[in-house]
């Protein structure tokens, strides 16, 4: 009989990711309540106490998953706001980022919705720490624009900026759903459609140059803005 090699084991580093893209991914589909640790363990492959190696708790998974993503902003401000001052394009360079980040994995969108509605005081905290620095800096340059007469002058600039970002999180949380409600290409028309209406609440004027969002194909694909001609 030909003994079994044995099971070549994963780096520390290479099972504590693959355990939060587990938990992020389960407690967007069933929560928070209705996941268990060894649910996320079966998930990636591991042992339940591999899982509560990295995280001794559930509730310290639930805290890694939500700070693996508002990391994010803290590492992409500084490339975001050099982008966004250094292109002509600057809403692309804004929007964009926003848009690809939730794209990308829309289980992000659904669990933040998730965690948003079941731990309103927590998450409040939470999200004034780690995305309000975005928020005044996107805002920043929204009163830039007013300035130069591109964005309108009734725009509330942070209450514009709060406001696309939870356009951006409900709608991608739901995409799969409420775009199927449309005809034909649904889903680049749901796209287009978003992007738009961002655009259009801000913008004085859309002329054929003005910046678009890309589109759920772009993301996948390239997910990068798309240079002026």
């Amino acid at each position: 009989m030909v003994a079994q090699a044995p099971t070549p084991k994963r780096a520390p580093k290479a099972v504590c990711s693959a355990v939060l893209a587990a938990a992020t991914r389960l407690f967007a589909a069933r929560g928070f309540d209705g996941t268990a640790i060894q649910d996320i363990a079966d998930a990636v492959g591991v042992s339940k106490p591999a899982v509560l190696h990295h995280f001794p708790s559930k509730q310290a998974l639930r805290r890694g998953v939500l700070e693996s993503m508002l990391l994010h902003w803290q590492r992409t401000l500084p490339r975001l706001l050099l982008a966004a001052s250094a292109s002509e394009d600057r809403f692309q360079a804004v929007f964009g980022e926003l848009w690809r980040f939730f794209a990308e994995d829309t289980d992000r969108a659904r669990i933040v919705m998730r965690e948003v509605l079941d731990r309103p005081d927590e998450m409040r905290t939470v999200l004034r720490a780690a995305v309000r620095p975005w928020i005044d800096a996107v805002a920043g340059y929204v009163r830039a624009g007013q300035g130069s007469g591109r964005h309108h002058p009734d725009v509330d600039a942070d209450a514009y900026v709060v406001h696309v970002l939870g356009l951006v999180i409900a709608a991608l949380a739901g995409a799969e759903v409420t775009s199927a409600l449309l005809d034909g290409p649904a889903r680049a028309r749901w796209d287009r459609e978003l992007a738009r209406l961002a655009r259009a609440s801000l913008f004085t004027s859309s002329p054929a140059t003005a910046p678009r969002a890309p589109t759920s194909t772009q993301t996948k694909t390239q997910a990068r803005p798309r240079p002026k001609r």
